[in-house]
């Protein structure tokens, strides 16, 4: 495993927009096999991150104060029963690392992270939507088949 400079995760604030979008650019460039062009896309990722952060925490990992990865987990209240304490879940979702920097304990500490966080928030589980090729990192962090869920895709 070539070394790796010390990582630094943190939940981002508003004064890391830029970076998650630029994050989330590199993403979807990945995925798409190429540049993408996309004009309003900073004011799009601007208006979401502002419309989604009182539900949804976001953990930014730094190498040398330079962004190279981010996941976020977004927070499902659910409805009270009497006899029974408030619960909640939690969504994981977003996660991304930059290729150079895969395989070098980044997505570890991100995830290390986020599951403290809903460890803090009393969270009955996280749940996720994997890759294929993410599934063998999240196994080796004891995640599951959730077999107690159901979904209906909505083509739009």
């Amino acid at each position: 495993m070539p070394f790796t400079p010390a990582v630094t995760i943190r939940q981002t604030d508003d004064r890391d927009i830029p970076a998650l979008a630029q994050l989330r650019r590199q993403w979807a460039e990945e995925q798409a096999g190429r540049p993408l062009e996309d004009n309003g896309f900073d004011e799009q990722f601007a208006q979401w991150y502002a419309a989604e952060s009182s539900r949804r925490t976001t953990f930014l990992a730094e190498i040398d104060s330079d962004a190279v990865g981010m996941v976020n987990l977004a927070l499902f209240e659910r409805m009270p029963r009497p006899g029974l304490p408030a619960s909640r879940w939690g969504y994981l979702s977003n996660a991304f690392v930059l290729p150079e920097y895969r395989s070098r304990g980044v997505g570890t500490a991100l995830l290390n992270a986020l599951i403290e966080h809903a460890r803090a928030r009393a969270c009955a589980r996280i749940v996720l939507s994997p890759t294929t090729r993410s599934v063998p990192f999240y196994q080796r962090a004891d995640f599951t088949p959730a077999t107690m869920l159901l979904a209906r895709i909505l083509e739009n």
